[in-house]
């Protein structure tokens, strides 16, 4: 996705959101996840061509990092609002922090620990991100991809004036989503 957005960034406004796949009863230890979805970690690393780390690994036999898709969204709506350029870059950089270097995925901390790549304070960085403002935009953000009927990620959507266009559901190669932009603009 990182590498899309590089390639089209200045024919596309792209907007980065999050869409509450882990709350409420699916929140919980990364250990309790069923087999499939622990499964399905390989499957994306052979599609991907990127082998998560040995730490992920070992957060994940452990089985004790909690799940939940809210604290990620608190920290990407701040960095959005404070650097809004930067969005895509910090989804990346919270991948890297979960796959690559195996730290908490749910924990303030690791989101702070990302931020100070972008020039900000990890403390308050983790301050704001709390800040009901935040939380506000969060659910709202949430509420909008639920009536989007969005319920599988990373999903890409395309927009055109009023109309919208499912350009990939699930993880797709850079190619796979060049393929279907171009079929799309050719429709539009």
């Amino acid at each position: 996705m990182h590498q899309f957005h590089e390639d089209h960034k200045d024919s596309i406004d792209f907007r980065i959101m999050s869409g509450g796949m882990v709350l409420g009863e699916r929140e919980g230890a990364i250990g309790d996840l069923p087999d499939a979805v622990k499964e399905g970690f390989k499957r994306v690393e052979e599609m991907s061509g990127r082998p998560f780390s040995a730490a992920f690994y070992e957060m994940l036999e452990k089985g004790e990092a909690q799940l939940s898709s809210l604290p990620g969204a608190l920290a990407l709506a701040t960095l959005r609002t404070y650097q809004p350029d930067n969005a895509m870059a910090f989804a990346k950089r919270m991948q890297e922090a979960f796959y690559q270097e195996g730290l908490p995925p749910a924990q303030a901390a690791t989101f702070g620990h990302c931020a100070e790549d972008f020039g900000m304070n990890s403390e308050d960085f983790m301050k704001l991100m709390v800040d009901k403002e935040r939380l506000e935009l969060v659910q709202k953000e949430f509420e909008v991809v639920k009536q989007w009927g969005i319920t599988g990620f990373p999903t890409v959507v395309y927009q055109d004036k009023d109309k919208a266009y499912l350009l990939a559901r699930g993880f797709v190669s850079r190619e796979q989503l060049d393929e279907n932009l171009k079929k799309i603009q050719e429709l539009v």
